[in-house]
């Protein structure tokens, strides 16, 4: 493991510690007030914030399996823990996001007034908490969807919270009611989009389907550019995890004289120009009787 990877994992493992600790301390203040308010919102809240503590620490530890070494049970390590995580993740997110479009059509039809600004100071709270959270994820979400699952719970809970304060000052000053659920589906709508690409990439990567950053019509315009390479077969490129994708091919060559440098250069290029950081390469002559059984063109 390169120490760059190392850097960037202590750095998830400080903004994980972070985020935990700042959730849980909103969560004790949610709960104190709405316990002192009398406010059984406040409370649901807190609960439904105490369930993103635990979506961090799913993230968190998954982000920790992914650097144990392998064994001899799991040859690639944990490394799929992330991809588990991130499907959870999803799955968690349109949970709540169900649930708070069935409370917010509930209010349609039996409209409630904020309780009072003590809902709206401690919603006020949870923005700036949960906005500091999220920011902590911002730059990793975008290549990790391990990262990208905890960026957005944080941000839904942080636009939730945004909602609860702009309908809760309108009502306050203008009595629209009706502005709450209002808020509160626009709200799920724009998380919902990223929250659906978040559940079909954890999915597809599942089922070890090619992440979309790989291009592989490239790859084997690449492996079948040598002079020396007759064809390619049994090409196979998989996430081992959010961030790391494996590749195994058969190469055939016309030379039977191929050092391990032409292997060495080959893995360096998928590295550094496909982002492919395992590549495994089987090296095939295209003289002999005997073709690889895993060859759809091998002589019959």
């Amino acid at each position: 493991m390169s120490l760059d990877h190392n850097h960037e994992i202590n750095n998830y493992n400080r903004s994980f510690a972070i985020g935990v600790t700042l959730n849980i301390i909103f969560v004790v203040i949610e709960a104190s007030y709405g316990m002192f308010a009398d406010s059984l919102a406040l409370i649901a809240d807190a609960g439904h914030n105490l369930s993103d503590v635990v979506s961090l620490l799913l993230a968190w530890g998954a982000s920790v399996l992914a650097t144990k070494a392998a064994t001899e049970k799991r040859t690639y390590g944990f490394r799929k823990a992330t991809i588990m995580a991130s499907l959870a993740s999803a799955i968690l997110l349109l949970v709540a996001l169900g649930g708070i479009t069935w409370e917010a059509i509930g209010r349609f039809f039996n409209p409630k007034p904020v309780e009072g600004i003590t809902v709206i100071g401690v919603a006020a709270i949870g923005v700036v908490i949960n906005t500091l959270t999220a920011l902590l994820f911002v730059k990793g979400q975008k290549h990790d969807l391990n990262i990208k699952g905890a960026f957005l719970h944080m941000t839904a809970d942080a636009g939730i919270s945004l909602g609860v304060v702009v309908a809760g000052i309108l009502i306050m000053v203008k009595g629209w009611l009706w502005i709450d659920p209002v808020v509160s589906i626009m709200i799920v709508a724009v998380i919902l989009v990223g929250t659906w690409g978040l559940l079909r990439d954890s999915i597809n990567y599942a089922m070890d389907a090619v992440p979309d950053s790989i291009d592989i019509p490239a790859i084997k315009n690449y492996l079948t550019s040598f002079d020396n390479v007759s064809r390619i077969h049994d090409l196979h490129v998989w996430p081992l995890s959010t961030t790391e994708t494996a590749l195994t091919v058969h190469i055939v060559v016309n030379d039977q004289s191929l050092d391990n440098s032409f292997l060495l250069n080959l893995q360096q290029n998928l590295h550094d120009h496909f982002g492919i950081g395992h590549s495994t390469i089987q090296i095939e002559t295209s003289t002999g009787k005997i073709d690889c059984m895993l060859d759809n063109h091998r002589h019959v």
